[in-house]
């Protein structure tokens, strides 16, 4: 099992529809993937979240950085689109 594996089963593991022997293989993957861990916990949290429809507010800062982030991102895109347009 690799971590692409992982995450083309992650939806199916959540709702109880894979085998026996997926599921063993999906949680000994875990027992040794920190980054196939984090995501499960994460997406399991952010399920969790959408099901309570718990607000959750972001910091000031951490709002004002990812308003930014996009707003680089944006700017940049725009850019390679005009360059190549030229």
């Amino acid at each position: 099992m690799n971590c692409t594996e992982f995450l083309a089963n992650l939806t199916d593991y959540f709702d109880a529809q894979t085998a026996t022997a997926l599921r063993s293989e999906l949680e000994q993957h875990m027992a040794g993937c920190e980054h196939c861990t984090v995501t499960l916990n994460t997406t399991r949290q952010t399920i969790e979240i959408y099901r309570n429809k718990e607000l959750f507010e972001l910091p000031e800062s951490i709002h004002e950085r990812l308003r930014q982030a996009v707003l680089s991102k944006c700017a940049a895109k725009m850019k390679r689109q005009k360059l190549k347009q030229s």
